[in-house]
């Protein structure tokens, strides 16, 4: 007699999937997809440990490890103010961008708002269309924004594609939830901040990482309005040491280096600097992906 497990005979054993040949080539692509992304983010952290030239080849392990590179960078005063002006940017301006988002989404959500189309079609063609450069540095000229960081906050604070997204996410939320607040006396700023918005969370945090992300890594507006290097951001800074190799930024790590630091070299300061610049965005990551893909689906697909 066979015995049953669970009502299913114990004889009737899942049969193992063979592996197969395109199982193994999609395999290999994986891996090589997964070594090529990560490769030149190890690559950069390993030649900003090291304190010798390679010029060339793949560099696995740190020629000869050392912090000073980091060490330079930590006493160079720019870094400090970039960072801080960045740090700032991001802050205020992903939180006015995403308040501000979600109140013009919200009332474009609701298809008896008055003249819903033509305020939809309004904001549709800035997407297609734009002032251009010239205009848009003229505009904040007029405003007397130059040099200020509000420069860089105010003009991309909101974009069209974020406000579609979220009016998307909002159509998908039962109206009954709404009518229920009205009946019980609740006013549309209440029932927009105490029920559309924690309903709103894995969108609102998709923006949130956009704007976010955006901010941190813009650095040609704050070439156009920023003159003064008080002011300036660490996109800028980075783009100096890295990439333009600015005469004086360059000078002042290199008087540095020959003070105390030695073993350093120009290229192990440009890989230092770019871990520096995009470390903190690693970190963020994670605490906001798990509402990624469930936001940017809902916020696509609904309405």
């Amino acid at each position: 007699m066979v015995k049953q497990i669970n009502g299913f005979p114990k004889s009737a054993k899942k049969k193992k999937r063979k592996i197969s040949l395109f199982d193994l080539l999609i395999a290999a692509f994986m891996l090589l997809v997964v070594v090529t992304t990560i490769y030149p983010f190890w690559y950069t952290i390993v030649v900003s440990l090291s304190g010798v030239d390679k010029t060339s080849g793949i560099q696995l392990l740190p020629n000869k490890f050392t912090l000073d590179a980091y060490k330079l960078l930590m006493d160079y005063e720019l870094i400090w103010t970039g960072y801080k002006n960045t740090i700032i940017r991001c802050a205020v301006g992903t939180t006015l961008g995403v308040l501000l988002t979600a109140l013009t989404a919200y009332p474009l959500s609701k298809k008896e708002l008055p003249f819903n189309s033509f305020f939809t079609n309004f904001i549709m063609f800035t997407m297609m269309f734009s002032g251009g450069m010239i205009p848009s540095y003229l505009l904040v000229k007029d405003l007397h924004l130059l040099n200020s960081l509000w420069a860089l906050i105010l003009p991309p604070l909101l974009g069209a594609y974020n406000i579609f997204i979220v009016r998307n996410f909002f159509r998908s939320i039962p109206v009954s939830l709404e009518e229920a607040a009205r009946i019980d006396g609740a006013s549309w700023w209440c029932i927009w901040w105490k029920i559309i918005l924690p309903l709103a969370k894995p969108v609102l945090a998709t923006i949130t990482l956009w704007i976010l992300v955006a901010n941190w890594n813009a650095w040609f507006d704050a070439t156009i309005y920023i003159t003064d290097p008080k002011k300036t951001v660490m996109q800028v800074v980075l783009r100096k040491i890295s990439i333009e190799n600015s005469a004086a930024d360059m000078n002042a790590i290199m008087v540095r280096m020959q003070k105390g630091a030695s073993e350093v070299t120009s290229k192990s300061v440009e890989m230092a600097m770019v871990v520096i610049t995009i470390l903190p965005m690693l970190v963020v990551y994670p605490f906001l992906q798990k509402y990624f893909v469930k936001g940017i689906m809902i916020g696509s697909v609904k309405g």
